[in-house]
């Protein structure tokens, strides 16, 4: 993970994962899928979207559905504030 990354993730972006079902441009009747995965700002989704768009005016495959979900990297409850540290042998 990069500063960038985790720039982001502070700033609430979380990972948005996407499955997305479509239909083969030749053969109709057959579904394939297709995973995409980017940080992006719940409840929004603006570069999910973004992605999606692009799908239906460059990519012949017309899409089917979209199946997604969406984590918080980092969340206020898992941060603690470490005082000390000691060892035993």
């Amino acid at each position: 993970m990069d500063n960038g990354d985790l720039s982001l993730m502070l700033q609430g972006y979380g990972m948005t994962t996407a499955e997305m079902f479509y239909r083969m441009p030749d053969h109709r009747s057959i579904l394939q899928t297709f995973v995409w995965q980017h940080m992006d700002l719940a409840p929004d989704y603006p570069k999910m979207f973004e992605f999606i768009e692009f799908w239906q005016k460059e990519i012949e495959g017309p899409l089917h559905s979209v199946r997604f979900s969406h984590k918080t990297l980092i969340a206020p409850n898992e941060w603690r504030n470490v005082v000390g540290e000691f060892t035993i042998h």
